[in-house]
């Protein structure tokens, strides 16, 4: 008779690593000793220093979070599908954190006498189980675990040829063409021939057990005198190296380097036991080779028209994608994508310069302003952009402020036609109210800071994210300074921007759940931008201000600095980093997903994994703003 539980156990478990790397009687096998445990909401799995239990443990439905109840820090939370509790199946010592239900659960209990076995023949098993036992160690809010750009190898510089490809996935073609190994040497070339290939794969069952390419053709057939009515066995090179499908660039490179080959075999499991799904040619690598930051920015500055620019935008989002499925950090992330944007919008200047019938009369610069200002808008989104330009005398003003108005013109023009929509509230360069000299941005923003109703709060909030995209760094570090030196003079003024900062309500209502739209086009969609991202966002902005921070516009290093500014804060500030990271790629992830911005959420296409990890991020929103609240007495001064 059937035992239906441990088939749903097993049907659960399949999905999942490291057990979907099981062969299906081995999971069902191990499946019939699989305990299932029911955990109230804060009822404790195991305690510090507890001794191992005989089990470790999967989550089937809510979550686990982890802790150092010593220190008082969270090191991790478990979500479905997650295992836990691998430290007497790893170390074999006494657990180091608290697993406490985060809420009502259900877990499946793993034995480890049973489960050894398997995984010590299982290397690939092994493998998983050890980075999961080394990552349910480290905190994600801990400064030592975080991945600065500096810190980090993979660091890119677009003055030099530092190419990040250790974590991209190589392109391969999906085109297999095979033969059996009685074929005649003449039929396999003929069939190679007529399909313009440069290799043939040998199969035998349907599984791989070798491959003929125009190399073996040459060196073997017409230098060593092989008869053409031959069998391809005499000539196949064999076996044949296979690996899976999620191969990166630098793992290809690498395996063709080390058997001196120039094709590579893509099996369903990676190895000769499962039918080929693919081939990865030295070719392929090349191609793959084009798609990183350094050749992407040569390639731009190398642009001449638009459209050329366009096209390389293309290659922007192929990484970005990878970068995503490849799980690399999300500030690592944000900061090549946004140097690859930033260089395509230093072209479309430099273009837009060369039409112009003079060069510019003043030093000028053009500023990023908003998400692209804080080095966050990985999608194509709408521009949001200024301009600046050096004092002149006042009858030469009207002059220079047209010429740099048909600048922005042109600039805008050509940003709108790379993929960057116009903003729809004319927030823009090519506006008047955008394009102004330096004396007369002193005077909007000292009018701002002044006199700071609804709107002017708003426009602050957009302008005071900004970066330089093009030209003369002198004037935005004079607008810098004069911005410091008005919110010092008029402190109210950070109440009113505090204020703001508190206008979006919480992610979350009664019970955690999700507070939707209850009308419009987006009803009953969760807005990830208002009432998530935008709340973080406008906290550190406020806070950077209140101890005049320069030069910093990212929202997740603003916390990190006022981390270090506010040691007694830094658990909160660094949460809120990694809360920023981890909802800015959501966003990028949904927005991907569906061709859209990935502002507007709907629930009921999230997987409960996923709706999981965006209440993970809640509480720092939360705390956040009761911070701004108290500090800044907004209710007691603004009424």
């Amino acid at each position: 008779m059937k035992n239906l539980i441990s088939e749903r156990i097993a049907d659960f478990l399949k999905n999942y690593p490291p057990f979907n790397l099981m062969d299906d009687k081995l999971l069902d096998t191990l499946s019939q000793e699989v305990s299932i445990v029911y955990k109230e909401k804060n009822s404790v799995v195991f305690s510090m220093d507890e001794n191992p239990h005989s089990n470790f443990y999967v989550v089937h439905k809510g979550a686990i979070e982890l802790s150092n109840t010593k220190s008082n820090v969270i090191a991790d939370f478990c979500d479905e599908g997650d295992i836990f509790g691998l430290r007497p199946l790893i170390a074999k010592e006494n657990y180091r954190l608290e697993a406490k239900a985060y809420e009502e659960s259900i877990l499946y209990a793993i034995p480890i006498a049973s489960f050894r076995p398997i995984a010590d023949s299982n290397p690939n098993i092994s493998n998983f189980l050890t980075e999961s036992f080394a990552s349910n160690t480290r905190n994600p809010y801990n400064k030592k675990n975080r991945i600065t750009p500096q810190e980090s190898p993979y660091n890119i510089d677009t003055g030099k040829d530092i190419i990040l490809t250790d974590f991209q996935p190589v392109r391969y073609s999906k085109r297999i063409v095979s033969c059996g190994p009685r074929y005649t040497i003449q039929k396999a070339a003929q069939r190679m021939t007529k399909n313009r290939i440069g290799s043939i794969l040998v199969c035998e069952k349907d599984l791989p057990i070798g491959i003929i390419t125009d190399k073996d053709l040459r060196n073997k057939v017409v230098s060593e005198n092989h008869p053409i009515s031959s069998s391809v066995k005499t000539i196949m090179s064999s076996p044949v190296i296979t690996y899976p499908k999620k191969l990166t660039i630098t793992q290809a490179q690498m395996a063709m380097m080390k058997s001196d080959i120039s094709h590579l075999i893509l099996t369903e499991d990676g190895t000769v036991n499962t039918p080929a799904v693919g081939v990865v040619s030295k070719n392929d690598v090349m191609v793959s080779l084009g798609d990183n930051p350094a050749v992407i920015v040569k390639a731009i500055k190398r642009a001449r028209k638009i459209k050329q620019i366009k096209e390389l935008r293309k290659s922007i989002m192929v990484l970005l994608k990878g970068y995503l499925e490849q799980n690399i950090p999300m500030a690592l992330t944000s900061k090549i994508i946004s140097e690859l944007n930033d260089t395509c919008i230093k072209q479309v200047i430099h273009i837009s310069l060369q039409k112009m019938k003079n060069p510019p009369p003043v030093k000028f610069a053009w500023l990023a302003l908003g998400s692209q200002g804080r080095g966050e808008q990985l999608l194509h989104t709408d521009q949001d952009n200024a301009l600046v330009f050096d004092d002149v005398p006042e009858d030469l003003l009207p002059e220079t402020t047209q010429y740099f108005l048909s600048l922005s013109k042109k600039v805008t023009k050509g940003l709108n036609k790379i993929g960057y929509e116009y903003c729809p509230a004319d927030m823009m360069a090519s506006n008047p109210q955008w394009c102004l000299s330096l004396k007369e941005w002193k005077n909007k923003l000292s009018y701002w800071i002044t006199n700071p109703g609804p709107n002017q709060v708003l426009m602050s909030s957009i302008f005071f994210d900004y970066s330089l995209a093009y030209g003369d760094r002198n004037l935005l570090d004079q607008m810098s300074d004069h911005i410091f030196k008005s919110v010092k003079k008029y402190p109210i003024f950070l109440v009113h921007i505090a204020n703001g900062a508190l206008q979006n309500p919480p992610p979350t209502g009664f019970f955690r759940q999700f507070i939707v739209e209850q009308d419009g086009q987006h009803k009953d969609f969760f807005d990830l931008k208002s009432r998530a991202l935008r709340p973080l966002i406008d906290a550190a902005r406020v806070l950077v201000l209140s101890h005049s921070v320069k030069s910093i516009s990212n929202t997740w290093e603003r916390y990190e600095k006022l981390a270090e500014i506010e040691p007694n804060n830094q658990e909160l500030y660094l949460a809120c980093s990694y809360a920023t990271k981890a909802l800015l790629k959501f966003r990028t992830k949904q927005g991907i997903l569906h061709n859209d911005s990935g502002r507007f959420i709907e629930l009921e296409a999230l997987t409960k994994e996923e709706k999981m990890k965006l209440k993970r991020t809640f509480k720092a929103v939360k705390e956040i703003q009761e911070v701004i609240s108290i500090r800044f007495k907004v209710s007691n001064i603004l009424g």
